[in-house]
């Protein structure tokens, strides 16, 4: 990401998605001004899957359109597209860049995933955090193909090269446009309406849940049944592995044998709703937890690392056992396995066969083993 002297910007993606979009429609429309350049990196390849017809039409109106991804095979893209295969360990793979450049006409867009996500984001995926800037000027894209003609160089081919080289002279021989700052004025405040506008929408959501909880988990910050987990973690939409790690920690309670019979039905549900604060209690805004059987449940912990993620979990056996002293004096055992995942979806079948197995051995924390590189892509 060059320094341009303009100062870095905390963007969640749905403001990144908006401006994206911006540069794709100035790229499609029709202008007489030029050789145009479009590069774009994607990260992986679902999240250029939604705008796979967009770039078709854009690769039949450019002289080079690049795209770069992270992905272990060749993609398949539309023809005229220049793909770059970006590994998982080097910068740009975590960088969100859209770029278009004609000899009169520029805008850029360049963020670094931060791997944060947004706690008042109604998803996971709408509220990951970057750092970056975006610009309608034509220098600023004109100084930004230059970097990335460098960084990509041997892993494009002559035509796209020249392409690019060819529309970097003209531009280079032509002074920038007067008034490009009007316009980026007025974007800028259409975008910032945008996004002040999802995030009232997304706290209307929000309150809309809390109210529409039974009464018997009023108050319980962060529980959530399996379909709202689905929709948080961007099952229903455009997600990706390999992007933002997630923390979790299944959760198993065992009671005494007789426990039930003992307490009677009413006690026993008070017993449920005093696990449930101790579950709950430590959440940060971002994090959920989802009951996945009578006495199992998951606690969702976005970009949490797993020393952290591992502290939860003894935490959780403490305050557990802790119950019998306490209302309702029941000594509960709890078992924990951890884990830290960026693979979508969400590895919970794996947690709950690693349960089994802790309580199987007497292993009160377990954590499974952290994942490969192509094991979180996969």
């Amino acid at each position: 990401m060059v320094d341009s002297g303009h100062p870095i910007e905390r963007l969640a993606k749905r403001t990144l998605v908006m401006v994206s979009h911006a540069i794709e429609r100035a790229a499609l429309a029709a202008a007489e001004d030029g050789p145009l350049v479009v590069v774009a990196l994607f990260q992986r390849m679902p999240y250029f899957e939604r705008e796979r017809a967009a770039y078709a039409r854009i690769a039949g109106r450019a002289v080079t359109t690049v795209v770069g991804l992270v992905d272990d095979q060749p993609p398949t893209l539309p023809a005229g597209v220049h793909g770059v295969r970006l590994s998982p360990g080097e910068d740009l793979a975590r960088e969100w860049t859209v770029l278009a450049l004609t000899p009169r006409f520029g805008a850029v867009l360049t963020a670094r995933d931060l791997e944060e996500v947004s706690p008042a984001s109604a998803t996971l995926e709408a509220g990951r955090q970057f750092d970056g800037r975006w610009r309608f000027r034509r220098d600023e894209a004109l100084h930004e193909l230059i970097r990335l003609r460098h960084v990509l160089a041997d892993r494009l081919p002559p035509a796209a090269l020249a392409g690019i080289d060819d529309t970097l002279s003209r531009a280079r021989e032509l002074p920038a446009t007067p008034g490009e700052s009007r316009a980026e004025a007025a974007l800028r405040l259409l975008v910032r309406r945008l996004a002040t506008g999802l995030e009232r929408q997304d706290e209307l959501h929000r309150q809309l849940t809390v109210a529409r909880r039974p009464a018997a988990e009023s108050g319980l910050a962060g529980l959530a049944d399996e379909s709202a987990v689905r929709r948080w973690t961007g099952m229903d939409g455009t997600t990706a592995s390999g992007t933002l790690p997630v923390a979790l920690v299944g959760v198993r309670v065992a009671e005494p044998a007789n426990a039930p019979e003992r307490l009677g039905r009413r006690s026993a549900a008070r017993e449920l709703q005093a696990v449930l604060q101790v579950l709950t209690g430590g959440l940060r805004p971002s994090d959920r937890v989802t009951r996945l059987a009578e006495d199992e449940f998951l606690l969702i912990l976005p970009a949490l690392p797993v020393d952290d993620a591992l502290q939860v979990a003894y935490r959780l056996g403490k305050d557990l056992a802790a119950l019998a002293s306490t209302y309702p004096f029941v000594p509960l055992t709890g078992t924990c396995v951890v884990a830290v995942t960026r693979r979508r979806p969400l590895p919970v079948e794996e947690i709950r066969r690693a349960l089994d197995w802790a309580v199987d051995q007497g292993v009160p924390v377990a954590a499974l083993p952290a994942e490969t590189t192509a094991a979180a892509a996969a």
